[in-house]
């Protein structure tokens, strides 16, 4: 079935939502969301990916339509999560684009699932992200006053202000979704990125990599993604105009780099 939020539930009993879309006989392309976002952050780049790639989207545990359970959530547990979902659909490989968390879930694929790999976009991401005080921080913040306080700040640092001004409706949705975010959800990825440190394991990636970066980005800055191109053997770099969610911003140049680095 095509088109449908679905769902699958994990071994730990967490209920994952999903969706498909695209050709049935096409290879599949998995998209991984960012802290705070649902799957239709990709909405810019469906038509593009679709007419090329079965999509596979879903919603990161403690976000949009999938279970958000008690308790700091790890970086494993979320690659789990994304081992379990292909499992659950038979599918063997994929390739695989994920943004900030997304492509933090990639790494983690990366080095301990590679044989599910076809080939891995890295974007707006980083092998680290430190100090975890900061983290601390955002996590108490969400669990005693909700997303409010912290959406407007986030979306600040995930548009350029040009952007944010001359196409506000994009921004909108992103804002509205991050508000609905469960605060739990929320959090639990916060304890995932803190605890995070893929700095010494780039190296064991052994998958075709691209990865890419938006020349404004404050969240994970232009050096991070050369962090990643320099640890991770043979990747490949794509710098965009634009800050944290460079598929929103530059929807169009972003599938064009997917596209042409998949069809490579």
């Amino acid at each position: 079935m095509s088109g449908q939020v679905q769902h699958i539930t994990t071994g730990d009993g967490c209920r994952l939502a999903y969706r498909l879309d695209g050709p049935e006989d096409a290879p599949v392309l998995l998209l991984s969301n960012s802290l705070g976002t649902r799957m239709e952050m990709w909405d810019a780049q469906m038509a593009a990916f679709a007419a090329r790639f079965r999509v596979l989207r879903y919603d990161s545990r403690g976000h949009g339509a999938s279970d958000a359970p008690a308790g700091a959530y790890g970086l494993d547990r979320l690659g789990r999560d994304v081992v379990e979902l292909l499992d659950a659909l038979s599918l063997e490989r994929v390739a695989f684009c994920g943004l900030s968390l997304g492509g933090m879930v990639g790494q983690w694929m990366g080095v301990r699932a590679p044989e599910r790999l076809e080939r891995l976009v890295l974007a707006n991401t980083s092998a680290f992200m430190g100090p975890p005080s900061a983290w601390d921080a955002r996590i108490a913040s969400a669990l005693s006053q909700g997303m409010a306080p912290l959406a407007a700040a986030s979306v600040a640092r995930w548009f350029t202000p040009d952007f944010a001004a001359r196409v506000p409706d994009p921004v909108a949705v992103i804002e509205a979704g991050l508000l609905a975010t469960s605060p739990q959800g929320y959090a639990g990825c916060c304890a995932a990125i803190r605890d995070m440190d893929l700095r010494r394991l780039g190296g064991l990636i052994a998958t075709p990599t691209l990865v890419i970066s938006g020349d404004a980005d404050p969240a994970t800055p232009p050096d991070h993604a050369a962090a990643l191109v320099k640890s991770i053997p043979e990747a490949q770099l794509k710098v965009l105009d634009g800050a944290h969610l460079s598929n929103v911003e530059q929807p169009d140049a972003f599938a064009g780099a997917v596209l042409s680095f998949l069809a490579a």
